[in-house]
């Protein structure tokens, strides 16, 4: 069994779908397909979900009116014979979410937002599957919210891995090819949820878990896994081969790459996991497993809208393990991950991502101990594998405010 996985931008008009059709035509190994919402369906439905929480129930209805006719445009554009049937199962995916829009508000927003949301898979794959099984494609289409169990802490829900695995286990065999959902799942009150940032990708690390398979790949817009956003540099190269540790490391560092917690199932196997172009197949694109990597070229990541949070000990006392352990509870209490941490004798400095109204929150919680100063608009460059003329090429004529260096890895915050 090998589990795929494609993103929105693999089917985000007719012409992707039948790319992605024509890559799983040439697959002879069962299979289970993981396929994410079309295009910005995701965002839309946010708004629908923002509107209906704001007490707006004809507007969002509006809004979702118009997620509903760009799917059954697609569905006609796609299919012949077997349009009635999926017009009729997009129909309840469609009711569900009509009967929720109908009602008032009366639990927190992310109940809502789940709700909302998750049926942006459930329409991309049941359009796809039925598309699939016309082109003589054969596949079996499965509601991921049967399978994949987990807790009601909705919008980041965590997997039972227990139920999980008995149920995917019991329905999945392995002599044909399924299609399913990514970033999806349910609670035991069969309440939807979604599993938070690179949810898709997540669920397919899962099935491929459970399902001991001989590899998962995820399909992208991309050569492979490049050693720098190839937007900012177009020089960016291709890297063929990563270790897990690697990986993990990166996406720590702000690399938008794979996201450390779909790694983790896959390292616990030794399940090598391939980052393949959708637009070109034929290209090698990377795998990433458990061995390491014998050479590296830099990685690049740059990280914009950083704030820098200069503490300072109000009384003049050493900031030692007392203060440094009430810092990351604050960090734990406020749910914000540092990017940089430099302390000296009565001072720290700490580089966050500038989410405003966490930003403020954890000031605001620290000045209770410490005296506060905040910096903004900053931006932090890494570079692991670095050398000094990468390093000081990417630094020229830039005001570094503050730099950290390890063997592998170096860091400036600048401005």
């Amino acid at each position: 069994m090998k589990v795929f996985k494609f993103g929105g931008a693999s089917v985000n008009n007719v012409e992707r779908i039948k790319n992605l059709a024509a890559i799983l035509q040439q697959e002879k190994d069962p299979l289970v397909v993981i396929i994410s919402a079309m295009g910005k369906t995701t965002n839309a439905l946010e708004k629908v979900a923002e509107t209906f929480y704001e007490g707006k129930k004809e507007e969002a209805l509006g809004l979702f009116e118009t997620v509903k006719q760009h799917h059954i445009t697609t569905a006609k554009y796609l299919l012949v014979t077997g349009f009635n049937a999926c017009l009729a199962q997009l129909t309840d995916f469609f009711t569900e979410i009509e009967w929720l829009l109908h009602d008032k508000p009366v639990r927190e927003y992310d109940y809502y937002y789940d709700q909302i949301v998750c049926v942006g898979e459930l329409l991309s794959t049941c359009i796809i599957s039925h598309y699939l099984n016309e082109a003589g494609t054969a596949n079996e289409w499965l509601d991921v919210r049967d399978l994949v169990r987990t807790d009601n802490n909705f919008r980041d829900a965590g997997i039972d891995w227990p139920v999980t695995s008995e149920r995917i286990t019991g329905t999945i065999r392995n002599d044909r090819m399924y299609l399913t959902q990514g970033f999806i799942g349910s609670t035991d009150d069969n309440e939807s949820t979604t599993l938070g940032r690179e949810g898709s990708d997540y669920t397919a690390a899962i099935f491929a878990h459970i399902l001991d398979a001989g590899s998962l790949t995820i399909w992208k817009d991309v050569e492979g896994v490049m050693n720098a956003d190839p937007k900012l540099f177009p020089s960016a190269q291709l890297i063929t081969e990563l270790s897990f540790t690697e990986v993990i490391e990166m996406a720590y560092y702000g690399a938008q790459v794979i996201h450390p917690k779909t790694i983790k199932p896959l390292q616990n196997k030794k399940i090598p996991l391939f980052v393949k172009c959708f637009l070109d197949p034929s290209l090698s694109g990377t795998v990433i497993h458990h061995k390491n990597s014998k050479t590296l070229p830099p990685i690049i990541v740059i990280k914009e809208n950083q704030a820098l949070l200069h503490l300072h000990s109000k009384d003049f006392s050493f900031v030692g393990e007392q203060l440094m352990s009430r810092l990351y509870e604050l960090f734990a209490k406020v749910k914000i991950k540092p990017n940089l941490i430099q302390s000296g004798a009565i001072s720290v400095q700490v580089c966050l991502d500038d989410r405003s109204d966490k930003v403020n929150q954890l000031a605001t919680e620290a000045s209770q101990v410490f005296d506060v100063n905040l910096e903004k608009q900053l931006s932090l460059l890494t570079i692991r594998h670095y050398n000094t003329e990468v390093f000081e090429s990417l630094t020229k004529d830039k005001e570094i405010v503050l730099s950290q260096r390890t063997k592998e890895t170096v860091q400036a915050l600048y401005r």
